[in-house]
């Protein structure tokens, strides 16, 4: 699903409800008791103990301004916080002992000056800094003996300040926040604290910029600031007639209720959005003139996707008096370009576009421009099978050109230079003998031309660009070579300075290993289907092994994840050092490839992309003799969750063992805006027959034959519980033995019961596919800080 795993939340402690399934022995050659010692090494490959021993992996940095940025190089001492400037100057960000000294005294408990932990820094005008510790926010100033304080702004200096706490959206100038009170939108000065009330008719559930995606909901204000910080795009959002979504708690008393917003697939009532702006100083709401809109994005499955808070379809004009947006359809079919004058709330629709399955603007952020200054707009566009870039003119609404052509997608636009008409962006799959997922670094002329090249290296680059766009920070890697991370310039590529290159040497003194790259053939005998294979580090190739299928089917992302290098995925190979094959493979209908690869399965979401995860293990136990075809076991969460069930069930005699955490089962009762982008809109035969009946897994439970663990967390607001109780309820009925593990108070993630369920996923693994014995009660620890 488009379901976000970065909300999860715990409230109480767990429970085990089992309906035991039999076990069915492997043969006497297999069998073997697993020990503490067995489960404690391939806990050294979770992510908490590999992370640590990889040094000089810098893969993010931080522009302070156009010529300087600061970022964390980690090393066997600890994190050392660097600022560099352009011409690839190092020096020390602050004094770390210090400010280590100095948050001692305010935080009340020893902070260790190489374990710092900081989120972010940034300096204040002042010159002290302005330090995300945690997620709490002090004040230090680190001239003579150093002192912070705790707050943000100087209404942590000034007690007597008023104003709330409510999360707001910081002005361009810096000097303004926005936030939601009482349905209504307010600002507040960051100096004073002093706070002004800008609507007065927001009222619950017709509030201004509310974020509700029925999965998520927050108290962020969803807004977008004009350059000048004068004005703000908005949207008075309409949920008085979405239906709602009910969970209770699990406490000694009366439980709580939680109830919010939560439109299903097919509901005659959604959430919708009637745009507004605001001017700011005069506090006058314009509503632009035109119907309510759907709440919908041409990025994700909400109108919002998060990228630092913001509103992905909406841009101003730089001299403010312009707004330009798109809007989509309910079933995302069609998209409109449209320009409000932000006086007289005027709309015009420039141009739209309309397909077949769904319009989507790009795969990690909304890749169209607003460029009033020279009358054109640039559009994202699969017209051609591939993501490509084309310019409109914006008078005539009339396409004047592409901007890039070809095979390959455009995936991210990070930079638009009017005035040089250069543009920016990274892409996969436009360089012959590249693996299709990495991305690449290129710069185009709006003109149009054949793109440059500026990262020649075949790897997945991570770019951050300098507010100038002169420079650009490039973290490059594979899922086999750690990072290399240099400054370069935009123009040519040129490497101006290397700021880190990755050292794995201390992990790789632990036994550790890469997993290692295969490709396979898809459903169709002739798709290339990429994947990672992780082996246990004693591997024996003379012995043959249970395979385990981690599955993601999409259709927003897939199996495998960042082609990035990283220490550890998951607990893949965790689970591989307790006697298993692991693999992730990314099937057809997910995304980076073509339209038509990402299309494979619209309109029918309960394929899953299991046809190729079936083709692609059946290849590699063809290939790999230690490969054991009658031992197969799957497992996913949320989508793959769904994938799991659907697996067990539609292919009985090929996947023995699954467990399947927190699906997504039957999306008629799932948040609108995911499945009907996917699956399409509800529709009803003339007997009453839903499209999405055939759809839900509940259906098929009859077909069960292995063993299959449910899980879900039963405040799960994201996934409702009730999705896999469909399934649950199916099963009884069917009667069918399977394994049920609710965990209670937790959400979509299972926060601090991941642990728990990775060592019952581990141990169901280990019972059921390779006939084996688990150590009793082994307990997964987070180290602590």
């Amino acid at each position: 699903m488009g379901l976000k795993m970065d909300r999860s939340r715990l409230w109480g402690a767990l429970v085990l409800s089992g309906l035991s399934a039999g076990v069915v022995a492997a043969p006497a050659s297999t069998t073997k008791t697993l020990t503490t010692a067995d489960y404690a090494r391939a806990e050294k490959m979770i992510s908490y103990s590999t992370v640590p021993l990889v040094d000089h992996a810098v893969g993010a940095v931080t522009w302070l301004d156009d010529t300087h940025f600061w970022y964390r190089d980690h090393d066997a001492q600890g994190d050392h916080y660097k600022v560099m400037d352009a011409s690839g100057k190092v020096e020390p960000a602050f004094d770390q002992t210090k400010l280590a000294a100095a948050l001692t005294k305010v935080v009340g408990k020893p902070v260790d000056a190489m374990k710092l932990g900081l989120m972010d820094f940034s300096r204040t005008a002042d010159g002290g800094l302005d330090i995300n510790l945690r997620g709490k926010h002090y004040l230090c100033d680190l001239k003579a003996d150093g002192v912070c304080v705790a707050g943000k702004g100087a209404k942590a200096k000034d007690p007597n300040a008023k104003g709330g706490d409510e999360p707001g959206v910081l002005s361009p100038d810096k000097k303004t926040e926005a936030f939601i009170r009482n349905w209504n939108l307010w600002t507040r000065d960051v100096a004073t604290g002093k706070e002004a009330q800008l609507t007065t008719d927001g009222i619950e559930d017709f509030g201004y910029a509310t974020d509700n995606a029925g999965w998520k909901h927050t108290d962020s204000a969803i807004l977008v600031w004009s350059p000048d910080s004068k004005q703000i795009a908005t949207f008075q959002q309409d949920q008085r007639k979405t239906g709602e979504m009910y969970l209770v708690s699990t406490n000694v008393g009366h439980p709580k209720l939680e109830k919010w917003k939560y439109p299903l697939v097919g509901d005659e009532n959604v959430t919708m959005i009637e745009r507004v702006i605001i001017d700011v100083p005069s506090k006058k709401v314009v509503r632009l003139k035109m119907e309510p809109d759907q709440h919908r994005s041409t990025l994700c499955d909400d109108v919002s996707c998060g990228r630092n808070g913001g509103w992905d379809d909406v841009q101003w004009a730089n001299d403010g008096k312009t707004l330009a947006f798109v809007s989509s359809s309910r079933d995302h079919k069609q998209a409109w370009f449209r320009i409000a004058d932000a006086k007289t709330g005027a709309v015009r629709t420039v141009f739209d576009e309309k397909v077949a399955t769904y319009y989507e603007s790009g795969n990690g952020k909304v890749n169209w421009s607003y460029l009033p200054e020279t009358n054109e707009a640039i559009w994202f566009s699969e017209r051609n099978n591939w993501g490509n870039l084309y310019l409109y003119d914006l008078t005539t609404g009339k396409l004047k050109h592409a901007i890039t052509t070809g095979d390959g997608n455009v995936t991210e636009v990070l930079n638009v230079d009017t005035k040089a008409r250069t543009l920016w962006f990274r892409g996969v799959g436009r360089t012959d003998g590249v693996n299709p997922y990495y991305q690449q670094y290129w710069k185009v002329s709006l003109d149009g031309g054949a793109p440059t090249l500026l990262t020649p290296e075949a790897a997945d680059h991570t770019i951050s660009m300098s507010p100038d766009g002169k420079h650009f920070v490039d973290a490059y890697s594979t899922p086999t070579q750690p990072s290399t991370t240099v400054l370069r310039s935009s123009d040519d590529g040129k490497t101006v300075a290397q700021i880190a290159k990755a050292d794995i040497s201390r992990l790789v003194a632990t036994g550790w290993k890469a997993p290692e790259p295969f490709t396979v053939k898809g459903r169709d005998g002739k798709t290339d289907l990429y994947g990672l294979m992780f082996k246990p580090t004693n591997f024996d190739p003379k012995k043959k092994y249970p395979i385990v299928d981690y599955v993601y089917p999409g259709p927003q992302t897939g199996s495998v994840g960042t082609r990035s290098f990283t220490p550890a995925r998951g607990d893949h190979q965790a689970l591989a050092e307790l006697g298993f094959i692991v693999v992730a493979i990314d099937g057809m209908g997910t995304p980076w490839r073509s339209k038509a690869f990402h299309d494979a399965y619209f309109g029918n979401i309960i394929d899953n992309t299991l046809p190729d995860q079936v083709a692609g293990l059946k290849e590699l136990g063809q290939k790999h003799s230690f490969i054991d075809l009658d031992r197969v076991g799957i497992w996913g969460h949320s989508g793959g969750g769904n994938a799991t069930v659907g697996a067990l069930f539609q292919y009985p005699d090929f996947f023995k063992v699954g467990i399947a955490e927190s699906g997504n089962h039957d999306n008629r009762n799932y948040e609108d805006d995911w499945a009907e982008k996917w699956m399409g809109l509800e529709v009803k035969d003339k007997d009453g027959k839903s499209n999405y009946e055939d759809q839900a897994n509940q259906k098929f439970a009859d077909k069960l034959k292995g063993h299959l663990l449910l899980a879900h967390g039963t405040m799960d607001d994201n996934v409702p519980p009730y999705q896999t109780l469909l399934v649950v309820d199916a099963l009884i009925k069917a009667n069918k033995d399977f394994d049920l593990l609710l965990i209670p108070n937790a959400r979509h993630g299972y926060g601090a019961a991941s642990l728990y369920m990775t060592r019952k996923r581990w141990d169901y693994f280990v019972t059921n596919l390779m006939g084996g014995t688990p150590p009793k009660e082994y307990e997964l620890k987070m180290p602590k800080d």
